[in-house]
């Protein structure tokens, strides 16, 4: 049974200056499998029945199922539909430990959701008001934008903290003890290539020998420790840093795109579609609305960084830490 293999670690990345990560995907569904990461995870089963696995946990769930998890926790739902594909039937978000440390430490008014963090660490099922109000709120963050979307998450948070009676802890064992909280020691030094090495040609026979690894293991093995194909991790990193670069400079569209490491501006701009859902001069205009270009005098610094990193220097290593990873959204498989 599938509940007995080890779990699949999965890298989760963030849109460009946004708190949390909000999805919908239908199932069967590449990311519908026993994994884990290293965010908290709301998930709500909007369509169907099945079998739930929550660490040591497995039950049944229904139709509006909502379930919180915590960092590292392995988590799955089997639908008893067989092959049938289930539109939009799981719809979560994801938010770092980091935001929810900010949120509990800067604000003593969310006290009780620091007790609703900590007992995610198991797992929890939510019931009555709180469910219901919970996905009522999970629905209304997907199509809201700047401050309404995190005004939204934060009366989310504060909606499943309220009444401890209607939540159900799950799985009986918290996972530090019997998963690793990062990929394999050869998945880092793959994603830490891609990360310093992202705006110039990057092939995966290069990356794949760097592992001591033939090229289509190693393709395989990269996919079972990120959820993601090389191609697809390696043009969104280039997204994600064009997206800086088009928020905080005034480079052109055809200067970022061979910044980043796209051969031409086609492609680039294609690929930046598929992922931002705009175009990169709509994206500039939508994030101006919020920021104002660096001085001229720190662009460069802006480039730099955004190209190497925080340290600002090709010739320094970038750690890449895993809750910031990177998700497929775009490029060839």
């Amino acid at each position: 049974m599938e509940r007995k293999s080890v779990p699949v670690y999965e890298v989760i990345v963030f849109p460009p200056s946004a708190s949390f990560r909000w999805n919908v995907h239908d199932y069967p569904h590449h990311l519908a499998k026993w994994h884990y990461h290293v965010e908290y995870e709301l998930h709500l089963i909007q369509n169907s029945s099945g079998t739930m696995m929550i660490g040591d946990y497995v039950g049944p769930f229904e139709p509006d199922c909502l379930v919180l998890t915590g960092p590292n926790l392995p988590h799955n739902w089997l639908s008893d539909t067989g092959n049938l594909t289930i539109p939009d039937r799981d719809m979560l978000i994801q938010f770092s430990p980091e935001c929810a440390d900010r949120i509990c430490t800067n604000f003593p008014e969310f006290e009780e959701v620091q007790l609703l963090m900590s007992d995610a660490a198991f797992g929890l099922l939510f019931s009555g008001d709180t469910a219901r109000k919970g996905a009522s709120l999970l629905r209304q963050i997907g199509p809201a934008q700047g401050a309404q979307r995190m005004i939204l998450f934060l009366e989310l948070l504060a909606t499943l903290a309220r009444n401890p009676s209607e939540r159900k802890t799950l799985s009986h064992r918290a996972p530090a003890a019997t998963i690793p909280s990062r990929p394999s020691e050869r998945a880092e030094r793959a994603i830490n290539y891609i990360h310093n090495n992202y705006f110039s040609d990057i092939h995966l026979t290069t990356v794949a020998q760097l592992c001591g690894m033939e090229p289509s293991a190693f393709s395989r093995f990269f996919k079972k420790q990120t959820g993601h194909t090389f191609a697809k991790y390696v043009n969104q990193t280039r997204i994600y840093s064009a997206c800086t670069l088009l928020a905080h400079t005034d480079r052109s569209v055809t200067e970022i795109c061979f910044d980043v490491g796209f051969n031409n501006i086609a492609n680039f701009n294609r690929q930046f579609v598929k992922f931002c859902d705009q175009t990169p001069s709509a994206y500039r205009r939508t994030a101006r609305r919020c920021t104002t270009p660096a001085p001229a005098s720190i662009q460069e610094s802006i480039f730099m960084a955004a190209r190497y990193g925080s340290n600002a220097s090709p010739d320094k290593k970038v750690q890449v830490p895993m809750s910031r990873g990177v998700e497929a959204f775009a490029g060839a498989e």
